[in-house]
């Protein structure tokens, strides 16, 4: 896929480069879910495997060998107490996105590798390790999905006729606000989903509209948000303005996900 002339020079090989190691951290994953690992909790009542650990690891690793200039800071070292100063530029990462879910069984759980400048992500890889399925996207490098080595496009659909078809989260939804938002709406269906692979389908024109009412960190979003944006999406927040980064202790107010426009 060529990058368009907005394109920063380097993006289409850091993107590569995070394609590549998303792709590889998805194989750690997969194995060490195989053969079976122990669930622990940290501190705010989350869930952590051997899994996140190892993916974390393998990932931080290749990122600081292959461009040692940009910082890199992910979740778990967080958790542990290890605050690497971001620049003007810097990687976000969850080593595994869904947890809970990779560890009660399901596929639902996600790596996300996202790169921030300016305050915004400007490209993202995620990987879906039980489904096999890696996406990539930028600015000026579109959005597509990697399947036998090729990038075939992906784009957000504008809803149908028989109404939204709407994604909320497995374990953090609120049903008063989500009905409230709800009310008075025709909607096809609503999907309930952990991880990231929410704002994946709708990057996708699977799915049309993920309201986030509860916390989030910016290693949550960062990659999706890239691959949605490319795709001509929206990730916004509950004031309606597009989500940015570099935000005191990383956390996310709520937001919503869009594969339309809402003007």
């Amino acid at each position: 896929m060529n990058a368009s002339p907005d394109t920063a020079p380097q993006d289409r090989e850091l993107l590569t480069l995070a394609l590549e190691i998303a792709t590889e951290a998805a194989g750690i994953v997969r194995e060490i879910r195989n053969r079976g690992f122990r669930t622990e909790i940290k501190a705010d009542s989350s869930p952590v495997t051997e899994a996140d650990k190892a993916s974390e690891r393998h990932i931080l690793a290749r990122l600081r060998d292959a461009c040692p200039d940009i910082p890199a800071i992910a979740e778990e070292e967080q958790a542990a107490g290890i605050h690497i100063p971001a620049g003007n530029s810097y990687w976000l990462i969850d080593p595994l996105d869904g947890t809970r879910g990779f560890a009660e069984g399901g596929e639902d759980f996600t790596i996300n590798i996202g790169l921030v400048r300016n305050n915004r992500p400007v490209l993202g890889a995620v990987a879906l390790p039980a489904r096999r399925g890696v996406y990539g996207g930028g600015i000026g490098q579109g959005a597509f999905q990697v399947i036998d080595g090729q990038h075939l496009p992906i784009r957000t659909a504008e809803p149908g006729p028989d109404g939204l078809r709407v994604m909320t989260s497995s374990h953090h939804t609120s049903e008063p606000l989500l009905k409230k938002w709800l009310a008075g709406r025709r909607v096809q269906s609503v999907t309930r989903m952990g991880s990231a692979a929410k704002i994946i389908l709708i990057a996708e024109g699977k799915a049309d509209f993920y309201p986030r009412f509860g916390p989030t960190m910016e290693w949550d979003t960062a990659a999706p948000q890239a691959i949605l944006e490319a795709a001509g999406g929206h990730l916004l927040d509950d004031n309606g303005h597009t989500l940015r980064y570099g935000k005191t202790g990383w956390l996310n107010p709520p937001f919503f996900c869009t594969g339309y426009s809402q003007g």
